[in-house]
Formats: C-alpha cells, sequence, structure tokens
C-alpha cells in the first residue's frame, strides 16, 4: 500500500501538481516578503464604503458590489509605493474599476488611478476603456481579460512615477506618468478627461474599489508597502 501511495504521489507531481493557497489568506513566502491582508474575508474591517444604499457586503468571502446606488468602497489606508494584488470577477457587461493613490474622496475619479475592470474578453485589441487600462491614459498592451463570471488577477506595483500592471500574469501596462504634463491630453495629443496632469499623481492615497452600476466580486486583497 505505502508504495502504491509513493508512486501515486510521484505520478501527481511528475504532472505538475501546484498547491493554491486558500482564499484571503497569505503564504509564508509573502508573509517574508512582507505582503499584509487587506481584506479578511469575512467583513468590512479596514474599509469604508461610500454610499447610502448598503451596495457593498461580503459575501461568501468576497467583497461584493450588488450595483445598487453608487460609490467606493474604500480601504481605510493611504499608500504611495507599493504593490497590489487583487482578483476580480465581473459580471456579463459589467463596469467597475480598481482605484490607486486615491488622495480626495470627494472627487475620487481625478485624484485617483483608475486600472480598468470591464467585461471586454472579446476585444481583439483593447483601448483605453478596456479591463487593464489605465481608464482614458493607456490601453493594456494585450488583451489578457478572462470571460465574465471567471477570476482575474491584478498585480499592480506604484513606485514613484512608474505604474505597472499585470494581469492573469502578464505584463499589459508599463506607464511612466512623467510623460503626462499636461491637464486633459495624453503624450500623443490624444485628450483625456482628467482635470489634473498625470505627472502630480504620486501622492499617497486610498486604495479604492468602484461601484459602477454593475455586480463585481473582489477577494485575495493584498498589499506590500515598498
Amino acid at each position: 500500500m505505502n508504495k502504491i501511495l509513493a508512486v501515486s504521489l510521484m505520478a501527481v507531481f511528475a504532472l505538475g501538481f501546484s498547491w493554491r493557497a486558500p482564499d484571503n489568506t497569505l503564504t509564508p513566502e509573502e508573509k517574508r516578503d512582507g505582503w499584509k491582508l487587506a481584506f479578511n474575508g469575512a467583513d468590512l474591517t479596514g474599509w469604508t464604503p461610500a454610499d447610502a444604499a448598503g451596495a457593498w457586503s461580503v459575501q461568501d468571502g468576497t467583497l461584493y458590489c450588488n450595483g445598487k446606488g453608487g460609490g467606493m468602497l474604500y480601504h481605510n489606508e493611504k499608500l504611495k509605493n507599493f504593490e497590489l494584488k487583487i482578483d476580480y470577477k465581473i459580471s456579463q457587461n459589467g463596469n467597475s474599476g480598481v482605484f490607486i493613490r486615491t488622495w480626495d474622496k470627494n472627487d475620487p475619479v481625478n485624484t485617483g488611478i483608475e486600472v480598468q475592470v470591464l467585461d471586454s474578453h472579446s476585444r481583439q485589441k483593447p483601448g483605453r476603456h478596456d479591463s487593464g487600462a489605465i481608464y482614458d491614459i493607456i490601453a493594456p498592451a494585450v488583451n489578457a481579460a478572462k470571460p465574465a463570471g471567471e477570476w482575474n488577477t491584478f498585480h499592480i506595483i506604484c513606485k514613484e512615477n512608474m505604474i505597472t500592471v499585470h494581469m492573469n500574469g502578464q505584463k499589459i501596462i508599463d506607464l511612466n506618468l512623467n510623460d503626462y504634463t499636461e491637464p486633459g491630453k495624453n503624450p500623443d495629443g490624444s485628450p483625456n478627461k482628467f482635470k489634473y496632469a498625470y505627472k502630480e499623481m504620486v501622492k499617497a492615497g486610498h486604495i479604492a474599489l468602484q461601484n459602477h452600476g454593475n455586480e463585481v466580486w473582489y477577494r485575495n486583497v493584498k498589499v506590500k508597502p515598498l
């Protein structure tokens, strides 16, 4: 029996077995590397909803937005230089966003950097409004988004003027904020909607999740200060 078990285990590892940590927990490696768990999987501890409709709640170990009303869900800590890992699942035709460095809750669209969350899996050539884009600023290099209803993972790195985004293991954004010297204008001359030049977006601010009127789920929110 022991020989059979040993042979079975060898076969499993030969096929490339990989262990996945339980949701909303840190692996031993992440703990050693300085990662912190920003969502405990049980309640909204550490988060503040900015809506009166009660759109945000915890459902089955996820930060769930039912799409009613409006308003962000803010992580209470302010961060400037950090790494963020976060999983999301969007509803069909859904829209949301992961905001970083949001320094004015009264005007999050203009004072936060939005990594777009959108049901845009089918787009062959993603644009500046598709999933993974820095909204209205820069399009993802490739469309790495999975279909609606499937989980995606962002790994976002903010270090001074550099913003890097990986999606589902692929690098999709490499942004130098210093290239954006004029309000409402991108380096290629195309317009954007923002009243501040993006070179100014280096202040410490909140991570925020957007209620854009659609169902969306987030989990495994992990932060590593730099």
